[in-house]
């Protein structure tokens, strides 16, 4: 099964939802960066939540988050997009400690509880939205909750999780997000109470092999969930030498000419995906002539 997520309403339109698998994608995270298994859980839970918080948005409209916690894995950066395009890093991937004492991951530990979580939205206007909270939990899951209810004022649910196998590469990997639409009625708020105390984590229901419609219809009841949209899902980077060249041109001449000086070459390297880019003294001499021109 690739990696998708959907988009439905349930309960006669009081509520909207989302479900993604994105056990590929997460493992391409974790390929690229060498992500030891705390760190893994950690990054995959937000970009599974990124990229149905992308999910909600129209067109070319873009959505970063940004999680800093003050752990010891540091900064959490996720970028995505209405069309499923997701990327993220973490800024100490080699991190790992000892399950915590409900047998899981020690996600919380790895990312901190003392720092804020941030998202920004690109919505192709002059200024972006931006929302911050602070970090309530750092099991992320119940910090995207509380982004939700307290940024922008919609009650949700937030699930994710993310199974790692015991080579460091991920298992299962996806997630939920839940939200009551206003005058959502007080039996359908308990009806789905119940069953969020109820079901086993995300992540296990992913291992199992349940499909993201079958995700919510477990949540939700499967007479209860009217499917909208289906969204491929996939870990794209937008990075690329040309646009590193323009970065290197920015510089100027003067800090160019010392590249070439001193190295006679530039590597970059890109955080998101952890591509490089080699730029030869000749090219380096090509891009320095950019600026004076």
């Amino acid at each position: 099964m690739s990696d998708y997520l959907i988009k439905a309403l349930a309960y006669d339109g009081q509520v909207r939802a989302y479900a993604v698998r994105s056990t590929d994608t997460v493992a391409e995270a974790q390929r690229r960066h060498q992500s030891w298994p705390t760190a893994s859980a950690a990054l995959g839970r937000s970009i599974s939540a990124g990229v149905m918080m992308g999910a909600m948005l129209k067109g070319e409209n873009k959505i970063t988050v940004k999680v800093e916690g003050g752990g010891p894995i540091g900064a959490i950066l996720v970028d995505s997009n209405a069309r499923g395009d997701v990327r993220g890093y973490v800024s100490n991937p080699q991190i790992h400690f000892d399950l915590n004492e409900h047998g899981k991951l020690d996600v919380r530990r790895a990312v901190g509880t003392t720092g804020t979580l941030t998202v920004v939205k690109d919505l192709g206007m002059r200024e972006h939205f931006s929302g911050q909270v602070p970090i309530v939990s750092g099991e992320l899951g119940e910090d995207f909750t509380y982004y939700f209810v307290t940024s922008e004022q919609v009650p949700s649910s937030v699930g994710v999780g993310v199974l790692v196998n015991p080579d460091n590469t991920i298992l299962a990997a996806g997630g939920f997000i839940l939200q009551l639409m206003p005058g959502t009625s007080d039996e359908t708020i308990t009806a789905i109470e119940e069953r969020l105390n109820t079901i086993p984590p995300v992540s296990k229901m992913i291992e199992k092999g349940l499909t993201p419609e079958e995700l919510l219809e477990e949540i939700l009841g499967k007479e209860n969930v009217k499917l909208l949209e289906k969204l491929p899902v996939q870990f794209t980077c937008r990075c690329s030498k040309e646009r590193f060249a323009n970065a290197i041109i920015s510089l100027g001449k003067d800090e160019i000419e010392e590249m070439i000086q001193e190295d006679g070459m530039a590597e970059t390297q890109c955080h998101f995906c952890n591509e490089t880019y080699e730029f030869s003294k000749e090219e380096l001499e090509e891009l320095k002539a950019e600026t004076q021109g």
